[in-house]
């Protein structure tokens, strides 16, 4: 044990010299296993820096993950008592910053927004979405198979994801075409604010939609649960859930796509050897896991953790990564094994695993069957990786194939939403002072914006 793991204030001059590594930066994305590596002589937990000057704990140990994800307890989920000493500009908030969902409550609230969202995600068919996937990845493959190339990341991984959550959401086009170009803008970080305002007055006339033409989605089902959300609640489990099923999502395509095309263990099984798509799937959530580093919690008093005492109200972040590859754990065979943390464990698991495996599978499965031949167009130590602790994501993923001649896809009509019903009508498009918004409006963009 160190004593900077006493310390409770932010760390001063170079991370390195303070004994908190830090979890960003260019060289932490290119090699953040060497980082977890470097962390364990600490034992499962360790002092590390989030972001410039913002001090944390990173579990990295197998058994220390688990009883964190296990004990909300000692290890609750509600940010709001570390959130008020943090500058409104930290980078971490629109992450880790509290809103009033199942990821960010503990108790009697986390199980009344869970249950609703649980159970309507259970009401979810695995062959109309198998369906939805199919249909998606076609009508983006046929766009591109003829060139011979594409880049795996914006043309497919990214996207496809995204369309398939308007289905399960039950999303005009005319509105999800703003959802998909608000939620790719974010995740590039190219004029977030703009594309913030375009996903959050997207979300809002979704519900003033779906209230008006409910139907057999995930939307209408989270309306109708006898947990009652209110409007402000659906705005925030929406954005939350379709963030959390979008982002991730498009990282296990692509990380498992990168395996395939890169491993020879994979590249034999491809051609008939043993080792399948699943395996490869299980490999990636083991070893480079979409999500590296989340699931939060903020001990409320000073609080031991395998050996490591850590600060009241400090972030105690997870490593799913680097607990997925504890040296102390006795068994390195993982086709197969789903003992893996990728999805969480404890009462904040992932509710929406099971599609999310199933949307990178079926989506790898067309990909491999309508283009036979990929190859990776680069060298795989040539390709970057997105700087940031959270994910585990290629900045792009290039691959050539040899063209080939697939049907145009059908062009899907558009139909216009009716007009929202009074209550939920639209504030004015951006460029109207923010005091004409609804206060949920403005907590919402402040969320977006990391106040």
């Amino acid at each position: 044990m160190t004593s900077d793991q006493f310390a409770t204030g932010p760390s001063s001059g170079c991370p390195a010299h303070s004994g908190r590594l830090p979890l960003y930066g260019p060289e932490f994305a290119a090699d953040p296993h060497g980082t977890y590596a470097a962390l364990r002589r600490h034992g499962g937990a360790a002092p590390v820096e989030l972001a410039p000057g913002v001090p944390g704990t990173l579990v990295i140990g197998y058994q220390a993950a688990l009883d964190v994800l296990r004990d909300p307890i000692r290890f609750p989920k509600d940010p709001r008592r570390w959130q008020a000493n943090v500058a409104p500009d930290c980078p971490l908030l629109p992450m880790m910053g509290y809103r009033p969902n199942a990821l960010f409550t503990d108790g009697a609230v986390h199980t009344r927004l869970r249950s609703a969202v649980t159970a309507s995600l259970a009401q979810v068919d695995s062959n109309v979405l198998r369906g939805w996937v199919e249909t998606t990845a076609d009508s983006l493959i046929a766009r591109l198979a003829h060139v011979g190339q594409m880049d795996l990341i914006s043309e497919y991984a990214r996207v496809l994801p995204l369309l398939v959550f308007n289905s399960m959401f039950g999303c005009p086009s005319v509105i999800g075409d703003r959802l998909v170009e608000g939620m790719s803008g974010i995740f590039e970080g190219i004029d977030a604010e703009k594309f913030n305002l375009i996903l959050g007055e997207a979300v809002m006339e979704l519900v003033a939609y779906k209230r008006a033409n409910p139907g057999p989605d995930v939307t209408s089902w989270l309306m109708a649960h006898p947990a009652e959300l209110t409007d402000e609640e659906m705005l925030s489990q929406l954005v939350t859930l379709m963030g959390a099923g979008t982002e991730p999502v498009q990282n296990l395509i692509a990380n498992t796509m990168l395996l395939l095309l890169s491993d020879e263990r994979f590249a034999d099984g491809l051609s008939g050897g043993s080792l399948s798509i699943e395996d490869a799937l299980d490999e990636v959530l083991w070893t480079d896991p979409p999500i590296a580093n989340y699931a939060a919690t903020y001990p409320p008093k000073e609080t031991d953790l395998d050996g490591a005492w850590l600060p009241a109200d400090q972030p105690v972040v997870v490593s799913f990564a680097a607990a997925n590859t504890d040296p102390s754990l006795t068994s390195d065979v993982r086709a197969g094994n789903r003992a893996h943390l990728a999805w969480g464990a404890g009462p904040h698991t992932c509710p929406a695993q099971s599609q999310g495996r199933l949307i990178a599978s079926a989506a790898i499965e067309k990909l491999l069957d309508k283009l036979p031949g990929m190859r990776l167009a680069v060298p795989a130590d040539g390709l970057q990786w997105r700087p940031g602790m959270f994910h585990r994501a290629l900045t792009a993923l290039p691959v050539r194939f040899p063209p080939v001649s697939v049907p145009a896809p059908v062009p899907v009509a558009t139909e216009k939403p009716p007009v929202p019903p009074a209550p939920l009508a639209m504030p004015e498009r951006p460029g109207s002072p923010d005091t004409e918004r609804p206060r949920w409006w403005r907590t919402l963009v402040g969320w977006w914006r990391g106040q």
